[in-house]
């Protein structure tokens, strides 16, 4: 069987590329052998599942443990009927033990005991006759919800207190959260879980990482030993840089060029298949972009994102938990400063903010190319110009991620002109106070002669109390053309003060002077 790159459901050694489960939680056997409740989280499809029934299957081959890996997804739609839940859960475990366990430590039947102690006796009965010692990993377990949640991790709190009578050795619970605080898991409502943690017992929280540059060039490398196909010079590299590591990304990509643009074996994979790729994935919308993109719309995604997205710092409480929250969903990067994971996050989270504008946009794209087959900016910034004073003030007021309503306006007008023949790289993130964007567009000279036309623009807001950030624009601007190498470019300020001038008075394009002599396109709205 040829392997293939996955992108769906748990890794199997047989039929995908992988890099080794246990690699990927070198913490977890330690902790099993002290006997610890511990909790392993990371974002959706990072591996945890597939790590998870590797270090079950490893511990029970080894001949010491009883280690089971099973899932309380089935048990999602109890939500509050805790005894229908502990029922769905046993009956996976039940399962699972007869698929995957020896006959000798497989369960005995369950005791009939009322539905508030169902999982405490069940697992205190196996653990009495079972002939090793029992580890059981709850894949899933943010799965369930409100008083299930709650009966099901006091349940094990209450077996675990009872130890050294017969109970579970090990636990691990398995999501996408940490279990540090679980009252959020009844929709957000503290009171319904009480004020403390109902699983006081884990001994440490694991995070599952995303893929270092060592292991994703050791997961491509496979695909090169099992069909002869190489990665040409700075290929990996660049699939590192796109997605920081995170393993669907990695996965998708490569599964992309070589199944979708079916890229002959007979030819190297370039950093122009990775580029293709990476568009492709973002215009399809592929599921796993789908389901972050849709948490864009809760209120503690936006309270944390929309300041990103403007450059402004974060204005949170003490004990805000907004930050664990969007970075447990694996929107923003693990460590700070406050930032979007990874490249194809930074651009999925800004088109699908901007695409009402973009599906606005009536300007017909193929009137921005020049006959020489350039990108007509100036064009493309007076008819901005012009729509921005038509339409301006009504969308600024739309509430929604309005810290960068501006900037997305502009973003989304100009995804719609490039769109199909150009690409557009953004760079944001908290504190920086400004957007960066990286026009490339394509074109083939009159000559025949392949080329790229690059420009660069910087995005800036005027906000109430702060001083004209003109200069300080100017400033930032020569910094990012010093970086792309480019001799000029353009800076847009919105003002958004309440006190501005009406928009068609304040809005106009003229030309400013940067620090180090650049000639700059100035956009003031």
């Amino acid at each position: 069987m040829v392997r293939r790159f996955n992108t769906a459901g748990p890794c199997l050694p047989a039929e995908h590329y992988m890099i080794p489960a246990l690699s990927r939680l070198p913490e977890a056997p330690g902790l099993v052998d002290l006997k610890a409740y511990f909790v392993v989280h990371a974002p959706r499809q990072t591996g945890k599942t597939t790590a998870l029934h590797a270090l079950a299957r490893e511990l029970t081959a080894q001949g010491r443990y009883a280690a089971l890996h099973f899932s309380c997804e089935a048990a999602r739609a109890a939500d509050d009927d805790y005894g229908s839940a502990s029922r769905t859960i046993l009956s996976r475990i039940r399962a699972g033990a007869q698929d995957s366990l020896p006959a000798p430590v497989h369960p005995p039947p369950w005791p009939e005991v009322p539905d508030g102690t169902l999982i405490v006796d069940a697992l205190r009965a196996w653990a009495h006759a079972c002939p090793r010692p029992l580890v059981l990993f709850f894949d899933e377990i943010d799965a369930l919800r409100g008083q299930s949640l709650l009966s099901v991790l006091s349940q094990l709190r209450d077996g675990y207190n009872s130890r050294p009578a017969p109970f579970p050795w090990s636990v691990a619970l398995c999501g996408l959260r940490d279990v540090r605080d679980y009252q959020t898991a009844a929709g957000g409502d503290p009171s319904r879980l009480g004020t403390s943690s109902p699983f006081t017992i884990k001994i440490e929280s694991l995070r599952l990482g995303d893929f270092t540059p060592v292991e994703v060039a050791e997961l491509y490398s496979q695909h090169t030993a099992d069909t002869g196909q190489l990665f040409a010079p700075g290929a990996v590299d660049h699939a590192y840089e796109l997605t920081a590591g995170q393993p669907w990304l990695v996965n998708a990509l490569a599964r992309e060029v070589i199944e979708k643009l079916a890229v002959p074996v007979t030819q190297p994979i370039t950093v122009e298949h990775l580029e293709t790729a990476k568009e492709r994935l973002i215009l399809t919308r592929a599921t796993h972009l789908d389901s972050l993109a849709a948490k864009l719309a809760e209120p503690r995604v936006q309270k944390v994102l929309g300041p990103v997205l403007a450059g402004d710092i974060l204005d949170l409480e003490p004990y805000d938990d907004d930050v664990s929250y969007v970075r447990d969903l694996g929107l923003i990067a693990p460590d700070a400063p406050v930032r979007i994971a990874n490249p194809i996050y930074r651009e999925v989270i800004v088109r699908v903010l901007a695409s009402r504008i973009q599906e606005s946009v009536t300007a017909d794209p193929r009137s921005f190319v020049r006959p020489d087959g350039t990108f007509d900016l100036p064009k493309m910034l007076t008819e901005f110009a012009d729509w921005w004073i038509e339409h301006g003030e009504f969308l600024t007021r739309r509430g929604y991620y309005d810290e960068a309503s501006p900037q997305l306006i502009f973003m989304g007008y100009l995804q719609r002109v490039v769109n199909g023949g150009g690409y557009v790289e953004r760079e944001y993130a908290v504190g920086s106070g400004r957007i960066d964007l990286n026009i490339r567009w394509p074109h083939t000279t009159p000559g025949g002669t392949r080329h790229v036309q690059r420009e660069a623009a910087e995005l800036k807001v005027w906000r109430e109390g702060r001083p004209n950030p003109l200069n300080q624009g100017l400033k930032q601007l020569d910094r990012y053309l010093d970086r792309l190498g480019l001799g000029s470019g353009t800076l847009l300020i919105f003002d958004q003060r309440p006190d501005a001038p009406d928009i068609d008075k304040r809005t106009a394009l003229t030309t400013a002077t940067s620090p180090t002599g650049r000639t700059i396109t100035l956009l003031t709205g």
